[in-house]
């Protein structure tokens, strides 16, 4: 009697184990998932997102770290438990610390046969270039033609009194491009002579705001039409971008860039593989998909920044009004990163702490 009353009880725990099972077995199976660090102005389009998820059978998550800067601390800190798989953004101004703390594992992707030496900086595969663009002087041309003035084409120029209080710029510290345009100063005055330049650049009336949005969007008179001053620090795709985005169509841009001999910086973009990453493969297949045609001709209308790839085909609004400098600023990663935090701090005393 005993036995009969226990062992109803496990068949009954026994068929409803067999039922679970058989249920699990059934049920569809959740597609893996990827996720991808990116700074905070990464865009790409969904449809092509939709494309790699389905070819791959896998869901892309974003996780978005702030500026360059801010998402490579992030990296960093948490190597020991990655956020993410893939890490994309960190820039030539970074590339050394990123290598340096050793967060990517190298990985030779087949399309780099497709992209010039000059933006293969890392020789150990660990960060592949995506894209570049120069942060260059932006002018409003009507300024320059009612005031017919001559537009600057050197940085020792901007020193010369006619141009005094014309000139808006962020601060190297808190903003990329401002960090750029210091490097293009050090890079073309060398580290004993870009203080001086500062200075005389300061003496001559210069405004310094904290980010690129105030410049561009408060300052630069190019923009809205209302802001005070008729040069900016920016990129050498804004002119593309004023036209593109226009409530009106445009013939030409209402803005240019100054394009002379080291008054641009070149960044370049990589991306990596985080060490630790349990999705290798998915992880490889991602970054072939960001070197690829279809990811890089869709690069310049997301981020305004130019592929990397020589088989992209760049869109007629960037061939049009965008310039591009025959000889940007460089300066070599690994100098930046030894002398970057100097370098603001002497340049915070001697432009801010006046």
């Amino acid at each position: 009697m005993l036995r009969k009353q226990i062992r109803k009880p496990i068949l009954a725990v026994s068929a409803f184990l067999l039922l679970t099972l058989m249920m699990s077995a059934c049920a569809p199976k959740q597609a893996p998932s990827l996720t991808v660090m990116t700074h905070d102005s990464f865009a790409v389009s969904e449809s092509l997102i939709a494309q790699f998820e389905t070819e791959h059978g896998v869901t892309i998550n974003f996780v978005r770290g702030g500026d360059t800067g801010s998402a490579l601390n992030q990296a960093i800190l948490t190597r020991e438990a990655p956020l993410a798989d893939v890490f994309y953004g960190v820039d030539n101004t970074f590339l050394t610390r990123a290598l340096e703390e050793d967060i990517f594992e190298p990985y030779e992707s087949p399309h780099l046969a497709l992209i010039p030496q000059e933006f293969q900086i890392d020789p150990t595969f660990r960060a592949l270039p995506v894209d570049y663009g120069d942060v260059c002087i932006n002018y409003d041309k009507a300024f320059f033609t009612a005031n017919n003035l001559t537009v600057p084409n050197s940085l020792e120029a901007l020193t010369q009194p006619e141009y005094a209080g014309m000139l808006v710029t962020e601060n190297p510290a808190t903003s990329s491009p401002g960090l750029a345009f210091l490097i293009a100063t050090i890079a073309h005055f060398g580290e004993d002579g870009y203080l001086d330049y500062w200075s005389a650049l300061s003496n001559n009336g210069l405004v310094v705001v904290s980010d690129w949005e105030t410049a561009y969007y408060t300052n630069f008179s190019g923009s809205t039409g209302q802001g005070a001053q008729p040069m900016v620090v920016s990129y050498g795709s804004s002119p593309a971008a004023e036209v593109i985005f226009a409530e009106v169509e445009l013939e030409e841009a209402p803005t240019a860039s100054i394009i002379g001999p080291n008054t641009c910086y070149r960044q370049i973009e990589f991306v990596g593989i985080l060490k630790g990453t349990p999705n290798r493969e998915l992880a490889e297949a991602f970054v072939d998909f960001m070197l690829d045609v279809p990811f890089q001709e869709d690069i310049p209308m997301q981020m305004f920044v130019f592929p990397v790839n020589q088989e992209a085909d760049l869109p007629q609004a960037f061939i049009d009004h965008t310039q591009v400098p025959e000889q940007p600023a460089t300066l070599s990663p690994d100098l930046i990163e030894q002398h970057r935090e100097g370098w603001i701090q002497d340049w915070i005393a001697t432009v801010l702490d006046r």
